[in-house]
């Protein structure tokens, strides 16, 4: 299809309710049509309306997962394009864009209906080559910024985060804080996680807000959310400290991919706290903590190494926590290479060179 230059239909009046107060001046962005083709439906078939269907919330702003499930006859009977928009948005404003794609060719109502929040998903890209200086363009803070708005003035939670944090990054918290809050309420995961960070850091702080937006987001599996409730159980900050909730909590991070909690769970196991002392498993979310590029966590499992005579592993894990800023790992790393050879050296240097960091959720 050919593309078309915003400003087109979907400016309309019902956008009101997601106005913002310092979007910026309108810059025309070229974008695409969305890719699907509905002259193949047939002027007899009849439209799927949302008596056919129940939504199922994903997890997380990133689930790849259909967002419908059929269930018949449970809403009164209506027209899924009809719905005002302030409740279509808060059905689909955290979709992504394989979820929009998914729902928008279900028919010919929901392409329409759907139709602002692929034109965000188009302004997010953009927003994201703009910050990033990917596709072509250099980074530029200021039409990233300005593609972020657009895209959330259309209603999409992922827009309004990525909003959230370049201005955060400004030093604009308060607006930051209120994108955080719309997207949050909207059932953003990461926006709630961000929005309790946001009050951690806040001037004054405001820990017991920041635990109820962490928990809710840690619930639904966001795993940074799961790590900053389980330092705020621990420490007892904003909450009365528990240990074993802590524990937890760092334990579903830690098994969701997120490193951190990696290695504060194996210092979890490693002193007995909040759980049952156990060597082995404290060894093991060291270890995965440190392949994932944790620096401390290198150092921590590179003196094990060397505590059980395994000198060539321990000189590698200890000379990649030097290379991040560890500096107590230097002076163990050099008596160690004293004891070896010239050809052993060499060959855990090269081991270094060429390591790569494990995939993780952060």
């Amino acid at each position: 299809m050919r593309p078309r230059t915003w400003p087109d239909r979907s400016d309309a009046s019902r956008f009101s309710s997601f106005s913002l107060s310092k979007l910026k001046g309108k810059t025309a962005i070229e974008v695409e049509d969305d890719v699907h083709d509905f002259s193949r439906y047939n002027s007899n078939s009849k439209s799927t309306s949302l008596a056919d269907t129940v939504h199922a919330s994903p997890s997380t702003s990133s689930s790849s997962q259909s967002p419908f499930w059929v269930r018949p006859s449970l809403l009164p009977h209506q027209d899924f394009s009809a719905l005002p928009y302030d409740v279509l948005i808060k059905i689909a404003a955290s979709f992504n864009l394989p979820n929009l794609r998914a729902a928008s060719f279900v028919c010919k109502a929901w392409f329409e209906a759907l139709r602002p929040l692929r034109e965000a998903m188009l302004f997010l890209r953009w927003g994201k080559r703009f910050k990033h200086g990917r596709g072509g363009v250099r980074p530029n803070s200021d039409k990233a910024l300005n593609s972020f708005l657009k895209g959330a003035a259309r209603g999409s939670t992922l827009a309004m985060v990525d909003a959230g944090l370049l201005y955060w990054e400004m030093g604009n918290k308060d607006e930051a804080i209120t994108l955080y809050r719309k997207a949050a309420d909207l059932g953003d995961p990461a926006a709630k996680c961000n929005l309790g960070i946001s009050f951690l850091h806040a001037k004054p702080p405001n820990p017991t807000e920041a635990v109820k937006w962490l928990r809710q987001a840690s619930m639904v599996g966001n795993v940074r959310a799961q790590y900053q409730l389980a330092l705020c159980l621990q420490q007892g900050h904003g909450v009365n400290r528990n240990v074993q909730e802590a524990a937890r909590w760092f334990s579903k991070a830690a098994e969701g991919g997120y490193v951190r909690a990696m290695y504060n769970l194996s210092l979890c196991y490693s002193c007995g706290e909040g759980l049952v002392h156990n060597h082995q498993q404290a060894k093991k979310w060291m270890k995965r903590a440190a392949d994932r590029g944790h620096s401390k966590a290198q150092f921590e499992h590179g003196l094990h190494l060397f505590s059980e005579r395994d000198m060539m592993k321990a000189v590698v894990y200890l000379e990649l926590a030097t290379r991040s800023g560890e500096r107590a790992a230097a002076h163990v790393k050099n008596v160690i290479l004293q004891q070896l050879s010239q050809s052993s050296r060499d060959r855990v240097m090269s081991v270094a060179d060429n390591w790569r960091a494990l995939p993780s959720s952060h």
